[in-house]
Order: structure tokens, then sequence, then C-alpha cells
């Protein structure tokens, strides 16, 4: 029997040992899943953080609950280290590390040079190995197949199975999740589609098999390209709209009810998460690689990046109107997680939205009942959340809402506030005509 044959007869039986290299957002749902079809499963994390959480039966990722950790772990099937040298013993492994960029705007590919490095030390024969990390296309060709064969003279497609797989994890969604979502593979040989394809079909309800590597490297950029311009159009439009003296919530909401050849999007204060802010920059660097200048790209980055200075503008001017100004006036941000309902502050545009009102001379303060503490390290500041919200959304001349959580009492928010600048169109319900708020 053929090494590939013996790996796919593992995958069907279940008596192949699984890695997750990074256990993080990504990696630990990814492990679940895995350990819930009856994979034994070894996550592999150097942060001290998370293994001494998991070791202490606690999760550590929102989505994941501890009830779920602690009976994995009690089984067996769920397991959690630091040290690198587990991977000999491993059958399959998947790749999960951060991919963030630099402060120039180029890859920061230091977390998947990390993981290569220690993967190198210990492949062998009867590998398979599947880059999940969102990154420029090419890298699981030109970065990773190199390293793990030239050093240790093993085929791919015949000894070693190399593939791409982009994770599509969207924090705090219910209704899709690591296990249900389709799982785009695309593989340096078919081979390693074949034996990548069995072991992810065997806990994952849906496999879209792709041609190459590079077509499942593209086919996660395009997703969130796509989503990053269309965000960048109706911030634009916001903009527009607002020099028109027309409400763009209707607007989207009117265009929203052509059943066909639409899709909606709504404007906000800035992108934020991991993924739609950074992956399109990816595809953006590699291109200028190639002396191409992706322009779709580099203009929505341009607009959405330049909103939270344009929702400040908003605040000043309006607080003018009132007759207050912004500089010495309290300020209370509601919301600094990066979407609703999670606890995730990952390039969350509050934190510049609270840096520009800082330097504005605001006394800002913020509220979000998952985020009990955030940073900003390139402003060198932190703050902590307000206890009492109600309180300090009295005490306040202005409530920016950046985030629109549904834990919120919007009414009682809208009767106690002097003023809201409203950022989400969380007010649409209870204050249309309301003096108190203006809308973005």
């Amino acid at each position: 029997m053929s090494i590939k044959d013996t790996l796919i007869k593992k995958f069907q039986d279940k008596s192949a040992r699984i890695g997750i290299l990074g256990m993080g957002y990504v990696g630990l749902p990814l492990a679940v899943v895995f350990a819930e079809a009856g994979f034994n499963v070894l996550g592999i994390d150097p942060d001290q953080r998370k293994t001494d959480a998991f070791s202490r039966n606690i999760s550590y990722i929102q989505d994941v609950p501890t009830e779920t950790v602690v009976r994995l772990h009690q089984s067996g099937r769920l397991n959690m280290t630091g040290d690198f040298a587990a991977l000999k013993e491993l059958d399959a492994v998947s790749i999960c590390v951060p991919t963030p960029l630099r402060h120039t705007g180029d890859p920061d590919m230091s977390f998947i040079n990390s993981a290569v490095e220690q993967l190198v030390k210990y492949v062998h024969k009867g590998m398979v190995v599947v880059l999940e990390s969102t990154t420029y296309p090419r890298t699981t060709r030109e970065l990773v197949l190199p390293r793990l064969t030239e050093q240790s003279g093993l085929k791919v497609g015949e000894d070693i199975f190399i593939c791409f797989s982009p994770e599509r994890v969207d924090p705090g969604r219910k209704d899709w999740t690591t296990l249900n979502t389709p799982k785009v593979i695309g593989g340096i040989t078919p081979a390693c589609v074949e034996v990548a394809g069995a072991w992810y079909g065997g806990a994952i309800k849906t496999i879209v098999p792709v041609s190459s590597a590079e077509a499942a490297e593209m086919a996660k950029l395009l997703e969130n390209t796509f989503r990053m311009i269309n965000i960048g159009l109706v911030n634009e439009l916001a903009i527009m709209c607002e020099r028109l003296g027309v409400d763009v919530w209707e607007v989207i909401e009117a265009a929203g009810t052509k059943p066909f050849g639409f899709m909606k999007f709504t404007p906000g204060p800035g992108l934020g998460g991991h993924c739609i802010p950074i992956d399109p920059l990816y595809l953006s660097w590699k291109m200028k690689e190639m002396n191409y200048n992706a322009r779709f790209i580099e203009l929505a980055s341009e607009i959405n990046t330049n909103m939270p200075r344009y929702v400040v503008g908003r605040i000043l001017d309006a607080m003018n109107d009132r007759g207050k100004v912004l500089k010495g006036s309290k300020v209370l941000v509601l919301g600094v997680a990066y979407k609703p309902d999670i606890d995730d502050v990952r390039e969350s545009p509050a934190l510049d939205v609270i840096a520009l009102l800082k330097k504005k001379g605001a006394q800002v303060s913020y509220h979000d009942p998952y985020i009990p503490q955030i940073h900003h390290d390139k402003e060198g500041w932190q703050m902590d959340s307000v206890k009492n919200v109600m309180q300090a959304v009295q005490e306040s001349d202005a409530v920016v809402i950046v985030t629109d959580h549904k834990a919120y009492d919007y009414k009682a928010i809208l009767d106690s506030a002097k003023f809201i600048f409203d950022t989400r169109n969380a007010m649409s319900r209870i204050a249309k005509d309301s003096p108190k708020v203006v809308k973005l």
C-alpha cells in the first residue's frame, strides 16, 4: 500500500494523529471540530497563557464553550502543549498562525516562518501539512514547499502532502461555523488534495477542491477583497450623502429591496478584524512585486482608513452646531470590539476614533461589555472600560456609538444622553427624528 493510501485509510478509520500549530481563534475551533469527529488532536502553541488556560479546562476563545473543552480534554481526544517536538509523532498538521501587517504595510510572515522552521525539524514520510493562515499567492509553493522538502529529501505528492486551505472563521456567528462552512482545499499536486480532502472531509461537511494552492490562496483574498471594496464604496457613499443632505441608511435600505443584482453593505467608522483590513493588502503587496498596481484595493483602503478621521470631524461639527467645543468635553465611546457581540478588538476602528478624539483634547472614556481593557500600542496608552455605563452616558457631553452591541439599552441611552453620534444606525428604530442623534 502506498504512503498516500495508508494516510487516507488512517483518516477514514480516525487513527491518524492530528496536530494544530497555533491555537488561536482559528486553531482552537478547528481542533474542536476534528476532536468531535473522533480524531485524537494535539494543539501546539508556544503561548504559555493558552496552554495554562487549557490545562485548567478553560476556553479562551469566545466561540468555543468551556464545557466543550472540558469534555474533549477529559475524553483524551483533545490535548495541548508548547513542545514542538510532539510534531514528530503526528500524521497531519494544520498551520493556523497569525499573519498581520507590519507598520510599513508589508506582510509580517514571521509567524508562518517560525511555524515552518519548527516543522522542518520533525517532518517525516507520511505527513500531510495544510497551511490555513491567510497569505499572499504562492506562499505555499515558494515558502512552505521548499523548506519541507529540500533538506528532508521528501518528495511532495508521494512522501509528503502539502496544501493550502483558507480559514473562513467569522467570530460570533452561530449559523456558519468551522463545521458547516465549505472548506476550499488546493494542493501542490492532485495527490495532496486527495489526502487533505480525506482528512478534512472526515470532520467538515463540505470540501471544495481546487486545482492548485494558488487558486485556494486567491479565493481567500478575493472573498475579503470583495468585502473591503464594497465597504469602501458605501463609506464613500455615506460621505457623498452627507454633503447632499440625504440619509445614506435610507438609500441603502431602499436599494436593498431589489431582489437581484444588489448586495447590501453598510458604512461604519472604519474596518476592523484580522481579515478585511489586512488580507487584500497582502494581494496588493504581492502585485507590486510584479509591477502591477491593484488600484481598487488601494483606493478602498484609503477610504476605509480615513473613516475614523471623518467620524471625528463629523462629531466636532455636530458639537459646534450645539454650541459645544470638543476640547475639554467628556466623550463616551460605546463599543470597541470590531463588530457586535464579540470580545475581539483586533484592528478595531474604535482605537483610532478614541486616539483622534484624545488628540483633539476630548476627555474620552469607553464602555464595552465584552472588553474590560484596551491597548493602543501605536499611541502607547491603555484604558479601562467604565463600570457604570448609564452614569457615564448621563455625565458625557457626547456619546459615540462605534460598535452596536445588542446588550445596550438604546432607549435608556437615548433618554439619558445629551448628544449621540451614531456610526452604526443603532438608533434608527427609536430615534428617527430625535434632535439628540446625528447619524453617520
